[in-house]
Order: C-alpha cells, then sequence, then structure tokens
C-alpha cells in the first residue's frame, strides 16, 4: 500500500472515530433525559463517573454517585410530572475526554401548578472501559415561570417592550 493511501486510510479511521464517539456521547445524553421523561431516576447515576460532579445552581450540588443517588430520588418528590426536550446538542471529543452543551425546554408540574422551564446543560465526559460517562453536569437555569403566568411579559419588560 503507497504512503497516500496508508495515510488516507489513516485519516478515515480516526474520522470514523470521532464520529463513533461523538455519537455515543449524544447517546448518553438522551439516555439521561429518557430517564428523566419516563422516571427511570434510579438508573441515572450509573450514567456518571464514581467520582463525577453535578451542579445545578439553586436546585442543588452533588458528588459522587451516592450523592447523585440522593439527589435524583429527592426530584420525585419535587416533581409529580415532568417532560424534557433536548435542543442543539454540540459535542466535542478527544481521545478518552470531551466536552458538550445542550438547551433544555422542559415542561412540568411542581405542587400542583405547571411550569415552563428553559436552561442549557454544560458537560464534560470521559470514556471509562470502553464507555462514555458524565464527569461534570452542569445546569445553567434560565427561566421556570408558572403556565399562568407565563414568560413572555416578564421578557418583554426586560426587553424594553
Amino acid at each position: 500500500m503507497s504512503q497516500d493511501m496508508e495515510a488516507r486510510l489513516q485519516a478515515l479511521e480516526a474520522k470514523i472515530q470521532d464520529l463513533s464517539d461523538r455519537e455515543a456521547v449524544r447517546s448518553l445524553r438522551f439516555r439521561y433525559h429518557e430517564c428523566i421523561n419516563e422516571g427511570e431516576l434510579e438508573a441515572i447515576p450509573d450514567l456518571f463517573t464514581e467520582d463525577a460532579v453535578l451542579d445545578f445552581d439553586y436546585l442543588g450540588k452533588a458528588t459522587g454517585r451516592a450523592e447523585l443517588t440522593k439527589f435524583f430520588q429527592g426530584v420525585e418528590s419535587l416533581l409529580s410530572f415532568v417532560k424534557q426536550f433536548m435542543h442543539n446538542h454540540a459535542v466535542e471529543v478527544q481521545g478518552d475526554t470531551g466536552k458538550g452543551y445542550a438547551y433544555l425546554e422542559a415542561k412540568t408540574i411542581s405542587k400542583g401548578e405547571a411550569y415552563f422551564v428553559a436552561a442549557r446543560y454544560d458537560d464534560e465526559y470521559v470514556r471509562q472501559n470502553g464507555e462514555w460517562k458524565f464527569q461534570k453536569m452542569s445546569l445553567t437555569p434560565y427561566f421556570t415561570v408558572p403556565f399562568k403566568e407565563g414568560w413572555a411579559q416578564e421578557n418583554r419588560l426586560k426587553m424594553g417592550r
């Protein structure tokens, strides 16, 4: 095989690995939201490394799987219903690590009241034993407002309209 053909083959293999890794990371994030939406909260800690960090701003923080388990058990008592929809998941991988972000739109019910939610997830990923996991997950809430109030009036005031 010529050197040119060998170089092209190596470049192609690297590109395939990059695409495969990105798809595996996207599947990890999709699985997280599937667990939330289907009430499989007990499965969520296994999506994280043993020493993972969760930072959900005013909603809470957790470090390690034991704290993650406790955190997600508490979510059930706060919300009687939640459906999350993820948008624009961007992923970068470099070897066995990666970073990404995704936007969240959610509909939830807390204490009998329906809410609109919008936020951004920022993640760090690591491949362990051939499997991608969350190393860090941060959530930046944009707004959580009751359906009956909506978010339009507040935002119009902020924009000077």
